[in-house]
C-alpha cells in the first residue's frame, strides 16, 4: 500500500500500518496508535482509511449515550445506509463494528478513544470481550481495529499490568515529533541549516505547529527575529501558550503546578535530582512521582550516565515547553504590553546558553545515533550519551557531551567515539581538539590499538588552525550544521 503524497515522512509508522491492515492473519486483530497531540495522528489515519475503504470514527468530549449516536451515524455512513443506526449499548456497537471485517481485511479506526473510556470505563472489558479467541470476530472475520488517542498514560495502560486488553494488541505505533532532519525539510529550511537549527531549538519537530504558526517559517536568518516576535512571542499567536498547554491538556496530571515547577527547574539547567531537588526547595525524594509523570507525557527525557551507573540527567524533550519557561511565561506581562521586540533582545544571553547550546548538544547525540556512518564513528552506535570524567591532574571532573558505545552480544561495551558540541556562533579552536585528546587518555577503557574517535560538532565551524591540526588524521571528526543535517 502506497503512502500518500499528501503525507509527509512517516514512513516507518505508515508502513507498519500497511503491514498492520495486510496482514494475512485470519481473524480480527488489534491495534493502539498513540502519541502527543499535534503530531499528524488523525491525518494519517483518515488517509489510511480513505486508502483502504476503512471506517473511523471520532469520539469527543460527552456521554456515552451522545458517542453511541455519533457512532451509528457514521457506522450507517460507511454502510450507505439512508438512516443512522442506534446501538443500544457499546457490546452491540463492538459486535457490529467487528462485524464490518466479515468479507475482507477492513480497518476500523476509533480517533481519541480515551474520551470513550472517560464516559465508559468498561469499554476495555467489553472490547476483550468481543476479541474472544472463540468470538465471531476472532474466528470469522479479519477486521483490523485501531484504537488512537493523545492521553498517553491512558493509551499505554490498556496494554499493562492486569489490564483487560493486555496481550491482545499486534500493533502498539507511538507517534513521534520528527526528527531534525525531518523538521527542516517540512519546514523547507534544509537549504538553510542555521535556520533550520534555530526554529527546530524554539518549537521542535512537530508538524502542526508549521500551520500555527501562519504556515512557514522565517524567510532568512536576517527575518528570524521577527518571525519569533510575531509568531511565538505574540499574544494573539496560536502558539504563545502552547509550552503551557502540552502539560495541562494531559489528562494524569491532576497537579500541573508541581509539574510545571519542574520543568522550569531543567529548562533553568539544573539536570540531576539533586540540582531540581535544591532548585525547587524538596528533598529528592519528593521528585520521583513528578519526573516520572512528565516522562510518562513526553515532556522530560532521562538520559542515564555512560560510564557511571544510577547517574543520569534529566532534559527537556519538548522544545517549546522550554521556551515556554525560559521567556514566554516569565515576561508575560511584557508580551502582552507588546513589548516582544525588547523582550526577545534582552533574553539573547539565556536562549543561547539555555537553548541553543542545549539543544545543539542533543542534535550532536542525535545525529551519532542516527545519521552517523560506521566509519565516521569507528563502529556502529548502539547508545550516545553524555558523561563526566575524572581527572587527577586538574582535581575535578571534566564533562563529555557525547560518548558513543557499541554493543556486541560476545564482549563487554565498548566506547568506539568521545565528542564535545559547541552550540555558540565562535567557531572550535586547536584547544577543543586537545581537550578531548587529554579526556580521551583519562577514559577507564581506553584502548591502545583501537582508541575511540574524536567528534567535534561546532554551530559556527571551525579555525583554519583547527582544520589544518585535524587534516590527515583518521582519529578526529569535525561536524558543522551542514554535515549535521545532510552528511554521514
Amino acid at each position: 500500500m502506497d503512502k500518500p503524497a499528501r503525507l509527509f515522512g512517516r514512513d516507518e509508522e505508515w508502513a507498519a500500518l500497511a503491514d498492520f491492515v495486510e496482514a494475512p492473519t485470519e481473524g480480527a486483530t488489534l491495534g493502539l496508535v498513540y502519541g502527543r497531540r499535534r503530531q499528524g495522528k488523525t491525518l494519517m489515519l483518515e488517509l489510511l482509511a480513505q486508502a483502504t475503504g476503512g471506517l473511523l470514527f471520532a469520539a469527543t468530549q460527552q456521554s456515552e449515550t451522545q458517542n453511541l449516536a455519533d457512532l451509528g451515524a457514521a457506522y450507517a455512513a460507511h454502510r450507505g445506509l439512508r438512516q443512522p443506526v442506534s446501538f443500544r449499548d457499546w457490546r452491540e456497537g463492538l459486535d457490529e463494528l467487528l462485524r464490518l471485517g466479515d468479507e475482507r481485511a477492513v480497518p476500523v479506526i476509533i480517533d481519541e478513544f480515551p474520551y470513550l473510556i472517560a464516559a465508559t470505563p468498561a469499554l476495555p472489558s467489553y472490547l476483550q470481550q468481543a476479541l474472544s479467541p472463540t468470538g465471531h470476530a476472532k474466528e470469522r472475520t479479519r477486521t483490523r481495529l485501531i484504537l488512537c488517542g493523545s492521553a498517553l498514560t491512558t493509551m499505554a495502560e490498556l496494554l499493562g499490568g492486569g489490564a483487560p486488553l493486555r496481550g491482545r494488541a499486534v500493533l502498539e505505533l507511538v507517534v513521534r515529533p520528527f526528527g531534525f532532519r525531518d523538521a527542516g525539510a517540512f519546514w523547507g529550511l534544509t537549504e538553510d541549516p542555521e535556520l533550520a537549527f534555530r526554529v527546530h531549538a524554539l518549537v521542535g519537530g512537530t508538524p502542526a505547529y508549521r500551520e500555527m504558526c501562519g504556515g512557514s517559517g522565517p524567510d532568512g536568518v536576517d527575518a528570524f527575529d521577527g518571525w519569533v516576535q510575531r509568531r511565538l512571542l505574540n499574544p494573539a499567536s496560536a502558539m504563545f501558550r502552547e509550552g503551557g498547554l502540552l502539560l495541562r491538556e494531559e489528562p494524569s496530571i491532576a497537579d500541573p503546578t508541581s509539574y510545571a515547577a519542574v520543568l522550569a527547574a531543567i529548562s533553568a539547567g539544573n539536570h540531576r535530582r539533586t540540582e531540581i531537588a535544591a532548585a525547587l526547595g524538596r528533598p529528592v525524594s519528593a521528585l520521583g512521582h513528578l519526573l516520572s509523570g512528565l516522562r510518562g507525557i513526553g515532556l522530560v527525557e532521562q538520559v542515564d550516565d555512560a560510564l557511571r551507573q544510577k547517574r543520569s540527567v534529566f532534559k527537556i524533550a519538548e522544545p517549546i515547553v522550554r521556551l515556554h519557561q525560559l521567556v514566554t511565561q516569565r515576561r508575560e506581562p511584557e508580551l502582552v504590553a507588546g513589548k516582544a521586540e525588547q523582550v526577545w533582545r534582552s533574553s539573547a544571553d539565556t536562549v543561547a546558553s539555555k537553548i541553543y547550546g542545549p539543544h545543539f548538544e542533543d542534535l550532536a547525540r542525535e545525529w551519532c545515533f542516527l545519521h552517523a556512518s560506521a566509519d565516521t564513528l569507528g563502529g556502529f552506535a548502539s547508545a550516545v550519551r553524555p558523561s563526566e570524567v575524572s581527572c587527577r591532574a586538574h582535581r575535578c571532573g571534566h564533562e563529555l557531551d557525547l560518548v558513543v558505545t557499541e554493543t556486541n552480544a560476545s564482549e563487554a561495551d565498548r566506547i568506539i567515539a568521545i565528542g564535545e558540541a559547541k552550540g555558540t556562533l565562535t567557531p572550535m579552536d586547536v584547544p577543543q581538539l586537545q581537550r578531548l585528546e587529554h579526556l580521551r587518555a583519562l577514559l577507564p577503557d581506553a584502548q591502545v590499538d583501537a582508541p575511540p574517535k574524536l567528534l567535534l560538532f561546532a554551530r559556527a565551524g571551525f579555525t583554519g588552525e583547527l582544520v589544518e591540526a585535524a587534516r590527515g588524521r583518521r582519529d578526529v571528526e569535525l561536524v558543522d550544521l551542514r554535515r549535521l543535517y545532510s552528511g554521514d
